[in-house]
């Protein structure tokens, strides 16, 4: 494959560390500011009622592919799905890399074997978990909760830790624990997010986007508002070598390209738009103007998707049949992370 990329950045492809891929379908649930996650979820839990029942119906293997297309267009060629690996979904063909060797628990709240899960993982493994996700006495007493399980340790990665008090960073650095920020889903259900202080703790930070759930967002978006309080640099850090290492992940050699006027690469990510992304080799997503330099040989397969507030692309995926499927049950007008497809 030869492709002029002038004015565009090439950059590793791009890694979210936390998201739920069959809930990118959804609108965001939940009505107001919550003081946890708990009471979100046990708010918004009526599977039949609509609009969860008419979205449930969609099948998951189509739902887990929307929630992959949703990654890839932001340039994500690796995602922590948290829930169970579908093994026969996340094949190669599967348009992003999904993460497949790690444990995990849901939360304190919802998991009542977690020590049981904790020493389940195999060795070197990481261990994700839900964890300080409110602002309340509860979510305050969960970090010391977990610590106390024996669920704390250097592979452990929590997501969220917005409850996290300065005694609780202390245990964090003694245990070489990490944290995994989704600051839009923070901000939505719980009116804030991770404070200054701890992501400047030192303390390893990779960035991701959660689902559409509690975050209508794809990892650009949850970018634009991560820079209000992090540097472009460390912020492309979050999303590339911070969640690899945090993630236990193996190096690939997936590339993305970003078309931008900026030059530097963290720039370039937080202002340019995806123009290609390159996931085992394969061309997964390519704007029109650089699929004019290929051979029709090489785009074969390809096809148009198109969704509010960004560029017409081609994917490597069967759009129409997947629009069909969600469209049956959702009709015409349906969003992906928040966003309404196209096409």
């Amino acid at each position: 494959m030869k492709l002029d990329l002038d004015g565009h950045t090439v950059l590793p492809g791009l890694i979210n560390a936390h998201d739920h891929l069959e809930f990118n379908l959804f609108p965001r649930l939940g009505d107001g500011v919550y003081p946890s996650a708990t009471e979100w979820a046990r708010d918004i839990y009526r599977p039949d009622v609509s609009p969860i029942r008419e979205h449930l119906r969609v099948p998951k293997p189509v739902r887990l592919l929307w929630g992959a297309l949703k990654n890839l267009l932001s340039g994500v060629t690796t995602v922590c799905h948290h829930n169970p690996y579908e093994a026969k979904v996340f094949g190669a063909e599967f348009p992003v890399r999904v993460v497949r060797r790690f444990g995990w628990a849901h939360s304190l709240a919802f998991e009542p074997h977690l020590a049981v899960r904790f020493h389940a993982r195999r060795a070197g493994e990481p261990f994700v978990i839900h964890c300080g996700e409110g602002t309340n006495a509860a979510a305050r007493r969960e970090l010391a909760t977990l610590d106390s399980l024996g669920g704390l340790d250097d592979r452990t990665a929590l997501v969220h830790g917005v409850a996290l008090s300065a005694s609780d960073l202390a245990l964090l650095r003694l245990r070489r624990a990490s944290l995994i920020w989704c600051p839009t889903s923070n901000l939505k259900m719980l009116g804030r997010t991770l404070s200054r202080t701890v992501l400047r703790s030192g303390i390893p930070i990779a960035l991701a986007t959660d689902s559409a759930l509690s975050a209508p967002v794809d990892l650009l978006d949850e970018l634009a508002v991560a820079s209000e309080y992090v540097p472009a640099p460390s912020l492309l850090e979050m999303v590339t070598t911070a969640a690899q290492r945090i993630l236990r992940l193996p190096p690939t050699t997936d590339w993305i390209a970003i078309r931008s006027a900026r030059s530097d690469p963290s720039g370039a990510l937080l202002q340019g738009s995806v123009a290609l992304v390159v996931n085992r080799g394969r061309i997964r997503l390519i704007s029109p103007e650089l699929a004019r330099q290929l051979p029709p040989s090489q785009c074969r397969g390809l096809q148009e998707l198109h969704v509010e507030g960004r560029s017409p692309v081609l994917v490597d995926a069967d759009v129409r049949s997947l629009k069909q499927a969600a469209q049956s049950h959702l009709g015409r007008d349906f969003r992906l992370a928040g966003k309404l497809v196209l096409s």
